[in-house]
């Protein structure tokens, strides 16, 4: 509220001193002032609460959870990592099971045999 009388204040003055030399009925000068100053007072809301939004900055509350959350995530990457290490030391030989892969092979084959084809 401090800030919205200062604004008041502020546009109260400009407009009368702008208007004061002005050959207008001094009443005029001083009503068309005072209707300034209550739009510089209401204005002063609306800027107050837009600098307010630009320069929020949210607490700490809001990244608790994210925190954990991600400690968690973090705990089970790390325990993937070692289960699929511990895999690849014990098993030699690795095997697809993924069947696009036997897929992609084969279209990988048949490209090379069109080519050797060009080339012949």
């Amino acid at each position: 509220m401090f800030y919205n009388f200062w604004a008041a204040i502020i546009g109260f003055s400009i407009y009368f001193f702008s208007t004061l030399s002005g050959a207008s009925i001094p009443f005029n000068n001083i009503v068309g002032s005072l209707i300034a100053a209550a739009v510089a007072f209401v204005g002063m809301f609306a800027f107050r609460f837009l600098l307010g939004y630009i320069l929020y900055m949210p607490g700490d509350e809001l990244f608790k959870g994210l925190d954990k959350e991600n400690e968690r995530m973090r705990e089970q990457l790390a325990n993937n990592e070692s289960d699929t290490a511990d895999s690849g030391v014990n098993n030699s030989t690795m095997e697809f099971k993924d069947q696009s892969s036997e897929e992609i092979a084969k279209v990988v084959q048949s490209m090379l045999q069109e080519e050797e084809s060009v080339k012949s």
